[in-house]
């Protein structure tokens, strides 16, 4: 049995509208105060500008400002960061996540879902392909905000993923549907289930809660940041109590096969 842990802090902020240098600046003092006490930091959905759509002027690359001061960040701190931002890639927009390790590794996930309702399906592209990480003895899978509606596109088929993230500007009108559904995750999965949402209103007037949560393979609540503070919360995730309940409860072995197709 796998006795490895894995320390994953959670970061429950506002978001300054559109202003990539104030919230680079800002998050990354958040971070530095969580050094030497995590091994996985998570920021929310799109943390340098908000979940704004004016993607020309707000767009950044790979190899922008945005994933130099998350590599610089991971680097100095020890610690693999996750969060979204507005990504430009051969002339398309982006909503993508990065994962990126202390080593500088980077790894990248497309929301497949978009938010039509406000316009996101409008400016973004979707992505299509899952991203599982290894990293430290885990294997972590992110996802970013709506992708929380949609349980086919998260199915932890044959247990490939141990730890499920969501970052997320998720508005306060629909708080109850973020904690049921990051909860059921967690469930279905039989894995841990990391939430993180903003906090502040945004440009658009928006509300956000923050309500960031973690819970375990059986739906226990291990992190709730609370409503509209900012806050960072660190807790430690067990694999032996994972591999003990998916050996005891097996309830993987009976689900479901499928495919996805466009």
């Amino acid at each position: 049995m796998n006795n490895s842990s894995l320390r994953l802090s959670v970061i429950q902020s506002h978001i300054t509208w559109e202003d990539r240098s104030e919230n680079l600046a800002y998050y990354g003092e958040l971070l530095r105060r969580v050094s030497g006490k995590t091994d996985l930091a998570v920021l929310p959905e799109m943390f340098t500008t908000g979940f704004s759509m004016r993607v020309n002027d707000l767009a950044d690359t790979n190899e922008g400002e945005t994933i130099a001061s998350v590599k610089k960040w991971a680097a100095a701190y020890d610690m693999a960061i996750v969060g979204s931002f507005i990504a430009t890639e051969n002339g398309k927009f982006y909503n993508r996540a990065f994962f990126v390790t202390p080593e500088g590794n980077t790894h990248y996930y497309d929301k497949r879902h978009l938010f039509s309702m406000a316009g996101e399906d409008k400016f973004f592209d979707a992505g299509d392909k899952l991203l599982i990480v290894d990293y430290r003895g885990w294997k972590i899978c992110p996802l970013i905000c709506y992708d929380l509606r949609f349980p086919v596109w998260s199915r932890n088929v044959d247990n490939e993923y141990d730890l499920l993230i969501y970052v997320a500007n998720w508005p306060e009108a629909r708080k109850r549907a973020w904690k049921s559904l990051l909860q059921a995750r967690a469930i279905e999965n039989m894995a841990y289930v990391c939430g993180v949402n903003r906090v502040g209103t945004d440009g658009r007037s928006f509300t956000y809660i923050g309500e960031s949560l973690v819970f375990t393979p059986k739906g226990k609540k291990l992190i709730n940041a609370g409503t509209k503070e900012e806050v960072t919360r660190t807790c430690k995730l067990k694999k032996a109590n994972l591999e003990s309940l998916r050996t005891k409860f097996p309830v993987w072995k009976d689900a479901d096969r499928f495919s996805i197709s466009e």
